[in-house]
């Protein structure tokens, strides 16, 4: 199983976190697949040591993977996590009120977007 945790905004534009997991499938040697998930894109990310973004939403649904440094990530609600190097998210709060982000580290951060 992989860990993810979602960002979705509800019908009344808060937004909230999910927790879920995707299943894996042993394929031999290969080691342990998901199932193939269709995207329209990726992009790669470097943000500044002092990366602290005001309340916004995601700008489409997309995968975010941490590949270095870390986030805090705060809900319109007020409720806050931090994820490290290695995390997934899936930003769906493409509506509502959004989300907060601030790095952890002074450092510059290096992530991925896989849009969908």
């Amino acid at each position: 199983m992989i860990a993810i945790t979602r960002i979705y905004s509800d019908e009344n534009g808060e937004s909230h976190f999910e927790d879920f997991e995707v299943p894996l499938h042993n394929n031999g040697i290969i080691g342990f697949l998901s199932d193939e998930k269709t995207v329209k894109s990726i992009v790669f990310r470097e943000v500044s040591p002092s990366y602290d973004y005001d309340f916004h939403t995601a700008p489409d649904r997309q995968y975010i993977i941490l590949l270095d440094g870390g986030v805090e990530i705060e809900t319109s609600l007020g409720e806050k996590r931090s994820f490290t190097t290695g995390s997934i998210l899936l930003v769906e709060d493409t509506t509502g009120k959004g989300h907060k982000t601030k790095n952890l580290e002074p450092k510059l951060r290096k992530s991925i977007f896989v849009k969908l």
